[in-house]
Formats: structure tokens, C-alpha cells, sequence
């Protein structure tokens, strides 16, 4: 486990924090993303100054003023990481150090100031120290953490503002997509697209996700869970789905999943299952994969399995692919016995069942 010598967080304890009873019907069964923790961290930048006011405080609304840049320009940028619960009641982060330098590399792009790993790590520590009673015991639940940059400068000006806000949020959770025996079913959208080849693609950025809405409504109206970008410029290639990376494994056991191009989320969980696939001995193809390369693949028994994975979701099982011109199975339609490989073996390991021989885990309590 890596050490830090985090900058200081002052805290500030909510005073009407959630009963034992409010915070026990909250966490019962959490939509995910709707339940929230008593507290939230906060530190603020201004250019010249540069990161200041570090501190934890009760959860509540925030003043901003109409004006703020992050509302008319979207300069803005983003986190989700989880912390879990083991056995012995100890609380640790699943690589908390990729998240920090994904949040610096989105900045960057975005021309927003880049936080500091070391305040990444101490507000994330802080947090859920103060409300480590909202981390879930239950299987397979956790504290979904969602760190946060937004331009605050009352400015209409197009130009990087000259004041941001450093957030992070907590959010007890358990399943995101619930299929149960079978795969999701993907809507693969032809003519909308998440990134452009130069754009924010690799960015975690709202706009991203906000493209990715009406595509997501058209998914829902074909009776879909979710969406399939192809890529922008032929709209042959996949990419990624809206949240999620994608992986598809072929019947002699290879595993293939897009390049990181520029144009897809480079995923914490996507690199993690690739070390897992490899520590495993199977083959990883990272390359351009063409959709029909998939969908004649799954006619032809060449390519039986599919999943999405993702720090929400974790594993995805695909069971099916829809479009206009098409309604295809892959396999019988329920989850593959390699997807369930993975997911296990993540898992085991996030919630401390296995050993961690990469180092992944980080403890906080």
C-alpha cells in the first residue's frame, strides 16, 4: 500500500447528521446516486493563489451564482471511485492514485487547475473517515465517491475561469444495472457519437455524458439498458458504452477490446481486468475492432461472450445487440463464465476476500 502525506482537511462535523434509524431505511436498498452521506469535501482555487479553504463539511446546496462559467461553458470534470468494507470492518479505496492522475490528465483538457494527488488522496481519506458508517456491509455494496471540478467564476466570458470548486460526494450503493440471468441488451447507436477523434473522448467530462442521452432514450424506447458508440468518423468501430468500456472474448479464449484512441475513457476497472486477464494466462488484444467483426463473430460461434465493465457497474454481461438492422444473441442470451471470472476475481479482491499482490488497495480505517 502506497503512503501520502496528505495536506490538511479541516473538518467540520455536520451537527444534525442522519439518525442510526434514517441512515438504516437509507442504505436498505439505495437507488444508486440518490442516497447521500452527512458530509462532502471542499477546497477552492483562484488563479494566483492557487488551492486553498481545504475542508470537510456537511452536505448541503451550493451557492453559485448564475453566472458561473461551469453552467454556460461546461468547464467541468469529473471522478467515481468506490471504497468497501471488509470483514474485519477496515475501509480501503481500490486505487485511488489512477483516479487522482484521470482527474489531472481531464484538467488538463479541460483548461481547469489540476488538483494535487496528495489533496485528491486527503479529502477521499477525510470523507469517508467521517462517515465511514455509511459504508455498506452488505455484499457486494459500497461508497460510490464522486470527486468533482466546476468553474465558478461569474464570468460570460469564453476563457478558463479564474475560480474553481474541488467537490467530493458519497453515496452508499449496491447494484447499478440489475439483469438478472441475462445480459443487458445495447441499443448500438448509428449517427450519434460520444467523442470526436481531438474532442474530450478520454476526458471524464459532463458533456460526454450529456451526448450520450438521447442515444440512451432511443436504447430505452427498443427495450435497451444501455448504448454502444461507434466511433465518429465511419461509424464502423466500437468504442465504448456510455459509462462502461467493452470487452468481447473469442471461443479460443483471446479477449479483445478497443484501443485507447483518444476518443474512449481510459477505465480504472478496464485496465484492472486487463492486468486480472493476463495474470490469469488468457490472450489481450487491444486494437480497432470493427462492429461487424462482432456481430459476424457472434453468428459464426467465433466470438461468444461480451461484457461492459466499469467502477459503477463493475461487470456487465451483454446478452444482446440491437439496432435498426439488426437483433443479435450472443450465446444464449446469459452471462459468459469469463465475464463471471473477472467480476469475481475483481471483487475478491476490492473487498479484501483475496490478496492484493498489485498493491490496488488503500486503506483508510
Amino acid at each position: 500500500m502506497e503512503t501520502t502525506t496528505p495536506a490538511p482537511f479541516t473538518v467540520i462535523p455536520n451537527r444534525r447528521p442522519a439518525s442510526d434509524e434514517e441512515r438504516w431505511l437509507a442504505m436498505e436498498d439505495p437507488v444508486f446516486g440518490k442516497v447521500f452521506t452527512d458530509h462532502m469535501a471542499r477546497a477552492t482555487w483562484r488563479d494566483g493563489e492557487g488551492w486553498t479553504q481545504r475542508r470537510i463539511v456537511p452536505l448541503a446546496p451550493l451557492p453559485m451564482h448564475p453566472g458561473a462559467a461551469v453552467l454556460h461553458y461546461a468547464q467541468q470534470a469529473f471522478e467515481g471511485l468506490k471504497a468497501y468494507r471488509h470483514e474485519d470492518d477496515s475501509i480501503h479505496l481500490f486505487r485511488p492514485e489512477r483516479n487522482a492522475a484521470r482527474l489531472a490528465a481531464s484538467a488538463r483538457r479541460l483548461a481547469l487547475p489540476e488538483l494535487p494527488a496528495e489533496d485528491f488522496l486527503a479529502s477521499l481519506e477525510e470523507l469517508v473517515t467521517i462517515d465511514q458508517q455509511w459504508v455498506p456491509g452488505t455484499p457486494g455494496a459500497s461508497l460510490y465517491l464522486r470527486p468533482l471540478l466546476i468553474a465558478t467564476e461569474p464570468s460570460l466570458l469564453v476563457q478558463p475561469s479564474d475560480e474553481v470548486d474541488y467537490l467530493v460526494t458519497a453515496s452508499p450503493v449496491g447494484a447499478y444495472i440489475a439483469t438478472g440471468d441475462q445480459g443487458a441488451s445495447i441499443w448500438v447507436s448509428k449517427g450519434y457519437h460520444r467523442a470526436n477523434a481531438g474532442g474530450t473522448g478520454e476526458a471524464k467530462t459532463a458533456g460526454n455524458y450529456a451526448a450520450s442521452m438521447l442515444p440512451q432514450l432511443e436504447a430505452k424506447a427498443h427495450g435497451c439498458q444501455q448504448v454502444l458508440f461507434l466511433d465518429a468518423k465511419e461509424d464502423r468501430y466500437v468504442e465504448e458504452l456510455g459509462g462502461m468500456n467493452l470487452m468481447a472474448v473469442r471461443a479460443d479464449g483471446t479477449v479483445l477490446t478497443p484501443s485507447l484512441s483518444g476518443t474512449i475513457l481510459p477505465g480504472v476497472t478496464r485496465d484492472s481486468i486487463l492486468t486480472l486477464l493476463k495474470d490469469s494466462g488468457r490472450t489481450v488484444e487491444e486494437r480497432d475492432i470493427e462492429l461487424a467483426e462482432i456481430l459476424e463473430g457472434i453468428e459464426a460461434g467465433e466470438i461468444v461472450e461480451l461484457f461492459a465493465c466499469g467502477t459503477a457497474a463493475v461487470v456487465t454481461a451483454i446478452g444482446r445487440l440491437v439496432s435498426d438492422d439488426f437483433d443479435v444473441t450472443v450465446g444464449d442470451g446469459s452471462p459468459g463464465p469469463v465475464g463471471a471470472e473477472m467480476v469475481g476475481a475483481l471483487t475478491d479482491i476490492q473487498y479484501g476476500r483475496a490478496e492484493d499482490t498489485h498493491g490496488w488497495l488503500h486503506r483508510v480505517v
